[in-house]
């Protein structure tokens, strides 16, 4: 097998890059693999459009010709979204190729199907470029931390919230005007809601959480909440008490089911991923072996996520050279029980506006005391003639307590307003 030929999905720009960095590596890929690879057909939507360095007899607007190729023995789909991609794969799959697959929102619902078929044909289906782009961590999960019992997985998994937030914090941005920069630069997308809602880090995490607690957890499983509802204040309080604010995703594997969630959280400026910054994600581990580790770097863009993508097809390739296709499919041979958030427990910080007068304080910490939320920390710092902002900071609390609380807070008279819910890493 002196070629492996190959059929891309999509040539957005990812695909582009993907398609540039094959022919980057030509010279070395013989040596690399034991074969050259060679781009054989390129799916787009639009054949007649001109793309810079592409010849126009790769180009078709109809997956079935990169499908039904004989030659072709790896896909790589990088085109997104829901359908066609899953047709796509699923009857490359059957057509016995070996699949390599960027697509996060179809992974983190259907993965299940996709990885099972695969299993079925013993083929390959990796999608490393699926999670944080150029940072590697499916396969360290798979494979480089299989003797690990792992417990924790949590990151910063969403370069446009983590850019938007970095401004927030260094040059006193508020959120619109962060975000707009974001767009600017090309980080953010001008419907944002996918990313700043945290909806993107949510896909990520479900299929992190799969793969390192070895049972399935798929997007709908995952506690979501975005950042738009982070202030300047908020900011503010978090340098007081020498933190940052992180949009993170959390995974954990507890005795009573899986814990997983994205959301907004305070963490100290001692922990690694604080000092995680503008575009950049990282990925925080710990196994029972392996203690802590943490994956850095560029989490998107078009070369950085075509590193993952070609690394994928390399290890596609070397598989195929030494006729081991398959080996190592699914891993969720478990079917542990993904815990109901109210069971979850955090620690919180929550800001509030209150009426100015004697028995105020009082009557707030009645009511925790009632829910079962215990006060870590109590700052008023800015105050009116008749509004006070009132800052508490609780130790961890079960959700469903706190939801409660501040359920009865909003309806007392003496509290004008809960201006802000935020977790605290604790």
């Amino acid at each position: 097998m002196d070629k492996i030929k190959i059929g891309l999905l999509g040539l957005g720009t990812v695909g582009m890059g993907v398609y540039k960095l094959i022919g980057m590596r030509s010279d070395v890929m013989e040596r690399t693999i034991g074969a050259q690879l060679e781009v054989k057909k390129i799916l787009v939507h639009n054949i007649e459009k001109k793309r810079e360095g592409v010849a126009p007899e790769l180009l078709t607007d109809d997956w079935r010709q990169i499908v039904q190729d004989e030659e072709i023995s790896i896909v790589i789909e990088v085109m997104g979204g829901m359908e066609p991609a899953k047709t796509v794969i699923l009857e490359a799959l059957k057509a016995g190729k070996n699949v390599v697959s960027a697509n996060k929102d179809l992974i983190a619902e259907e993965g299940r199907e996709l990885l099972d078929t695969a299993q079925a044909k013993g083929k390959d289906f990796l999608f490393e470029p699926a999670v944080a782009g150029g940072i590697p961590i499916i396969r360290p999960l798979k494979q480089c931390l299989a003797g690990n019992d792992i417990d924790t997985v949590m990151g910063i998994v969403n370069g446009t919230t983590n850019y938007i937030l970095t401004k927030m914090f260094e040059e006193g941005m508020d959120f619109g005007d962060a975000l707009k920069k974001a767009q600017e630069l090309g980080y953010a997308e001008a419907d944002p809601t996918a990313d700043v809602e945290g909806l993107d880090a949510a896909r990520k995490v479900a299929i992190m959480a799969s793969i390192a607690f070895h049972s399935r957890v798929i997007l709908s499983d995952v506690y979501t909440q975005g950042i738009t509802k982070i202030t300047a204040r908020d900011i503010a309080y978090a340098k007081e008490f020498d933190s940052v604010i992180k949009l993170l995703g959390v995974a954990k594997n507890t005795e009573d089911g899986i814990e997983v969630g994205v959301y907004p959280m305070m963490i100290s400026r001692d922990h690694p991923l604080a000092s995680v910054r503008d575009a950049f994600n990282a990925v925080f581990i710990h196994g029972d072996a392996v203690d802590d580790a943490m994956f850095y770097g560029r989490g998107a863009g078009e070369m950085p996520t075509a590193s993952a993508v070609v690394g994928d097809v390399i290890d596609v390739a070397r598989d195929l050279k030494h006729g081991c296709t398959g080996r190592i499919s699914c891993t969720c041979y478990k079917e542990l029980p993904v815990k109901a958030w109210g069971e979850v427990k955090n620690a919180f910080f929550i800001r509030m506006q209150v009426k100015n007068q004697p028995g105020v304080l009082a009557a707030i910490t009645r009511v925790f005391g009632e829910h079962k939320v215990s006060i870590a920390r109590v700052v008023q710092e800015h105050t009116q003639p008749e509004t006070a902002e009132l800052v508490i900071v609780t130790e961890k609390v079960k959700e469903k307590y706190m939801e409660s609380a501040l359920k009865e807070l909003e309806s007392l008279d003496r509290v004008y307003e809960i201006s802000s819910v935020i977790r605290e890493y604790a």
